[in-house]
């Protein structure tokens, strides 16, 4: 016979005299066991959910992540945060007399004593106080075969020492949060997301009633659980007509949903790999509250900014971006935005960790590499113009983003306006595997070897992922001194300052001083950018963008006084976009960050260094068109490179005529003078010999050849194998495939001089033809 104790079922008073004395001798026997019992505030504290919540800087949470896959637990309830209607079904369902019992209902324990003995079916004993003894020592919990007398026993002998030590509303939250209810959910907080997809303050009646079913028969098949939901919702309505027509399939579809995502908040991808980094130094991350470097009002900003320039510009087939913020000083991660979220198919894959190429955005380093090596100042003249390199795999044709060239400019002008010719030739003069080196000394984890990207490398042939991008364009922000990225915050310090990680120099102090100069002067970037660009701030900021091959990634990188902040945009796919610049793509966004970040804070501009000297300069030569090069300036030299004139010796310069002492002007005059004696016109480009290799990838109408002749005469004109094909001193030629006999004539006729030229077309089939 199975019932809760032997005892006599006429009247009341004789049922509970040999219960009261049998349960005296128990509390002897489980007094230590039930002593131990712990306090709320121990049971409060030990209390784990089985998510990970990441918390700002400010210590607002910003994203839940689950790290326990063995059950499901939500935050900690308190129980004014349960909905009144959860509350009352609960206490109807499962201990009516809570209030006013001691542990143990009495009443109850007889009449279930009594119906054991008669094999009659009665409500269980048991109360909310019992069940969370049972909750709290897993020697008094229910096993397969129910529990034993002694376990009963014990369990009410820790009933009344929990209704002694413990107030009511806390063994009520207690157990709503420790209570088992369905499959893998544990505590209310994780029943009411998952199957009501709401917070547990917002459970209604029917709500309640299934939930409070859930507690005595938690994997009962729905139809059962609804029957008992039925006769809770009837308790709680009492005189209330109740019909449970519809609880059936209201029960039925809240056990089958999963609401409860995994991952929720403003910033997964940044808070799975805060965890991944924490896990590989060894520590627990389950159920903890991680402090990170994220600003939530910025993450915000940055999230909402991002979603809606993408939208913008979704009818350009453009889904995806990234944003990485960095802080100057400290290197912690401020903002991490790795997905345009819904918005793209992929929403999975960080952006700021996704390899991809960063096109011009690369320039830059080169530049501080060559004025630090003195192999350039920010004042030399590069010659913008049609490029023949040869290397192992053929002739390499750089050529600029707008298919034009500009002749002459200064390094200023080259950076500044993003122009590739000039960074090609820089790179031959640097040399690839020095960049290499460099790149990888600013924490550019590339996968190849400088031979492997050859002279491409100035143009961004590389993949790099942002965040690494992002963190070399602060060390220029630094002044050539690198640190890594902190995603964990600072250690303070005694005097309550936060410690300074490690740092090394990498780039000249002097040479990130005149890039960032350089990336800053709104007149230097006019030739590409026009005078009224996104990219000029009000405040002082160095700014560069970059657009990888066939529009695939498009980026804008630049640093404050005190903020380094990247932006990616493109398509996690590899997929093209249709007709994205560099400053309709990443530009804007970046834009509007450095102005939300300085919408209340003095930005300065950068202090210039020890080695560094300002000197007047002017471009003596002229261009062709008859206009100086570049208008007279002050400009910023490493210590000992300085100097005041800035001249091409095959051009007549008048500053240079006006200079007698200048050896420079001295060759001008020996080449003008030549020209006055009758020497006759040259093609200076492309030289005899040259292979042309059509690029597939690019339009074939956006493909040019530059013919060039120096000191022709008016009315030339160029045959290609005895054929007129163009006039002028300069002329771009379509090319198509083929062996071509160039010739520059005059206006009589006359052959001025000529060269051989073979163009070379994938999937074209060529034809011979005789010189």
């Amino acid at each position: 016979m199975n019932f809760w104790l032997a005892v006599s079922s006429h009247g009341s008073a004789c049922r509970r005299a040999p219960v009261s004395a049998l349960l005296a001798l128990f509390a002897l026997a489980f007094a230590p066991q039930a002593s131990a019992l712990p306090s709320y505030e121990e049971v409060r504290q030990d209390f784990r959910s089985s998510e990970t919540q990441i918390l700002s800087r400010e210590g607002e949470a910003i994203q839940r992540i689950r790290t326990d896959a063995t059950v499901r637990r939500g935050q900690w309830i308190a129980l004014a945060d349960v909905s009144p209607a959860l509350r009352t079904a609960l206490v109807l369902s499962e201990d009516k007399r809570f209030f006013e019992h001691s542990g143990v209902d009495w009443g109850a324990v007889s009449s279930a004593a009594w119906g054991n003995l008669w094999n009659q079916r009665t409500r269980g004993a048991s109360t909310i106080t019992m069940q969370l003894a049972g909750l709290l020592d897993g020697d008094w919990r229910q096993g397969p075969g129910g529990r034993t007398v002694v376990q009963k026993a014990g369990q009410a002998v820790a009933a009344q020492v929990l209704d002694r030590r413990w107030r009511k509303d806390q063994i009520l939250e207690a157990y709503l949060n420790l209570v088992p209810f369905r499959g893998e959910l544990v505590g209310i907080d994780a029943l009411s997301r998952t199957l009501f997809d709401k917070a547990p303050h917002g459970l209604d009646e029917r709500e309640a009633a299934v939930a409070a079913a859930l507690v005595r028969a938690p994997n009962a098949r729905p139809a059962q659980v609804a029957e008992r939901a039925c006769g809770v919702l009837k308790d709680m309505r009492k005189s209330q007509a109740t019909s449970c027509d519809a609880l059936d399939l209201f029960t039925t579809g809240a056990l089958q949903r999963r609401a409860f995502d995994p991952s929720e908040g403003i910033a997964p991808h940044y808070s799975r790999q805060l965890l991944a980094q924490l896990r590989n130094q060894g520590t627990d991350v389950k159920s903890a509250r991680l402090r990170s470097t994220l600003s939530a009002p910025l993450q915000r900003v940055a999230v909402e900014t991002l979603t809606r320039h993408l939208r913008e510009l979704r009818g350009r087939n453009v889904e995806d971006g990234a944003i990485v913020v960095l802080d100057n000083a400290t290197g912690e991660v401020l903002a991490w935005v790795g997905s345009s979220g819904m918005l793209s198919q992929a929403s999975e894959v960080d952006g700021v960790l996704a390899w991809r190429q960063p096109g011009s955005t690369l320039k830059p380093f080169l530049y501080a590499e060559a004025i630090a090596e003195k192999r350039l100042t920010a004042a030399s003249l590069i010659e913008d113009s049609p490029a023949y390199i040869p290397t192992a795999n053929g002739l390499y044709i750089p050529q600029n983003y707008d298919r034009h060239f500009k002749g002459w400019v200064s390094a200023r002008t080259a950076l500044a306006a993003s122009l590739n010719v000039p960074a090609v030739r820089t790179l031959v003069m640097v040399g690839t595997d020095r960049f290499h080196e460099q790149l990888k000394a600013l924490g550019m984890p590339l996968r190849e070897s400088g031979g492997y990207y050859g002279y491409s490398l100035a143009l961004g042939s590389a993949e790099i992922p942002l965040l690494y991008l992002t963190n070399g364009y602060r060390t220029l922000a630094n002044g050539g001194r690198w640190t890594g990225v902190q995603m964990q915050p600072a250690a303070i310090t005694k005097d309550k300052s936060p410690t300074q990680p490690a740092s090394k120099q990498v780039i000249d102090e002097g040479a990130a001083f005149i890039v960032g100069d350089m990336l800053s002067d709104t007149n230097a970037r006019v030739r590409t950018f026009g005078t009224d660009s996104v990219l000029n701030t009000r405040f002082w900021t160095a700014v560069k963008t970059g657009t990888s091959k066939d529009m695939r990634d498009n980026w804008a990188l630049g640093w404050s006084q005190r903020y380094t902040v990247g932006v990616w945009v493109g398509n996690a796919s590899g997929a093209p976009m249709h007709d994205v610049s560099g400053t309709s793509g990443a530009a804007p966004i970046w834009a509007e960050l450095m102005v939300w970040l300085h919408r209340s804070e003095r930005n300065r501009i950068p202090k210039p260094p020890a080695n560094v000297v300002k000197t007047a300069v002017q471009f003596g030569a002229l261009d062709t068109a008859g206009s100086w090069l570049e208008s007279p300036r002050e400009e910023w030299f490493l210590r000992g490179t300085e100097q005041k004139l800035f001249a091409i010796d095959s051009v007549e310069s008048a500053a240079a005529q006006a200079s007698s002492t200048s050896s420079s002007s001295r060759g001008k005059k020996a080449a003008t003078q030549a020209v006055a004696q009758g020497m006759p016109a040259r093609i200076l480009s492309p030289v005899s010999g040259t292979i042309v290799a059509l690029d597939p990838d690019i339009p074939p109408a956006r493909q040019r050849v530059q013919f060039i002749a120096t000191d022709a005469p008016d009315g030339v004109r160029w045959l290609f194998n005895g054929k007129e094909q163009g006039r002028g001193a300069r002329w771009g030629w379509l090319p198509w495939p083929g062996r071509y006999k160039v010739e520059l004539i005059d206006a009589k006729g006359q052959v001025l001089d000529e060269t051989a030229v073979e163009v070379r077309g994938a999937g074209v089939r060529q034809q011979s033809q005789q010189k």
